[in-house]
C-alpha cells in the first residue's frame, strides 16, 4: 500500500470519517479506534460503523457539538434532544450512533472517555500518514494491546496481526505490554 493515498482511493468510509472528524475537532478531542484503523491500513474486511472515542465533555458542550453535526448533515440515531441523549447514554457509558441524514450506513459509533485507558488512548493519538486519512488514530499498540488482550474475537485478532504485520519494523513491544497492563489492571492511577 502506498504511504500516499490519492483522493479517488478514499472509500465511502473514508470520507464519512474525515466529515465527521473535522465536525468533532472544533469541539472535543477524540480517537478513531477498533476495526477501521486495520481497515484503513488496506485490511479486508466488512464493516459499517466505525467507533470513536471522545474526551469527557460537559452536557453543554454536548449540544453544541450534537448541533453541529446536525448542521453538517448527521443525525442521531438516537431519538430525542441532545440534553436526554447526553443523560440517557453518554452519561451511563453507552455509545450513540450518528448516520448521514437519510442514510442508515455507515455509522458512527461514539462513546465518552470511560477510564484511564481511554485517557491515555486520546493522550498518545496520532495521526498515521499510511492511511492517507486526515483524522486521529489511536496508536497503532494501543490498537494490537487492546484487541489481543480485551476483544480476542477471531476478527480482532486478525486486525492485530494485520497491524503487526505492516508496522513490524516499528512497532514498541513495550509500549504493547504497557497497555495491555492498564486494561488488566483497575486503571486507578496508572494514567
Amino acid at each position: 500500500m502506498s504511504a500516499d493515498r490519492s483522493v479517488s482511493d478514499k472509500t465511502l468510509l473514508d470520507e464519512f470519517t474525515e466529515d465527521f472528524t473535522k465536525i468533532l475537532e472544533k469541539h472535543c478531542k477524540y480517537i478513531i479506534v477498533s476495526g477501521f484503523v486495520a481497515i484503513a491500513h488496506g485490511r479486508s474486511r466488512g464493516t459499517e460503523d466505525i467507533d470513536v472515542v471522545i474526551e469527557r465533555i460537559t452536557r453543554e458542550e454536548f449540544t453544541e457539538l450534537y448541533h453541529d453535526l446536525e448542521k453538517g448533515g448527521f443525525e442521531c440515531i438516537q431519538p430525542g434532544k441532545p440534553e436526554k441523549v447526553y443523560d440517557e447514554y453518554l452519561t451511563e457509558n453507552s455509545s450513540i450512533r450518528f448516520v448521514k441524514k437519510g442514510k442508515f450506513i455507515p455509522e458512527m459509533e461514539l462513546k465518552l472517555a470511560k477510564d484511564a485507558l481511554d485517557e491515555y488512548q486520546l493522550k498518545t493519538r496520532t495521526k498515521i500518514p499510511l492511511t492517507g486519512l486526515d483524522v486521529y488514530f489511536s496508536s497503532i499498540e494501543a490498537n494490537i494491546a487492546f484487541k489481543e488482550e480485551h476483544l480476542k474475537s477471531d476478527k480482532d485478532l486478525e486486525d492485530a496481526k494485520h497491524l503487526r504485520i505492516i508496522y513490524s519494523e516499528k512497532l514498541d513491544e513495550h509500549e504493547i505490554q504497557k497497555i495491555k497492563k492498564i486494561n488488566n489492571h483497575t486503571l486507578k492511577g496508572v494514567v
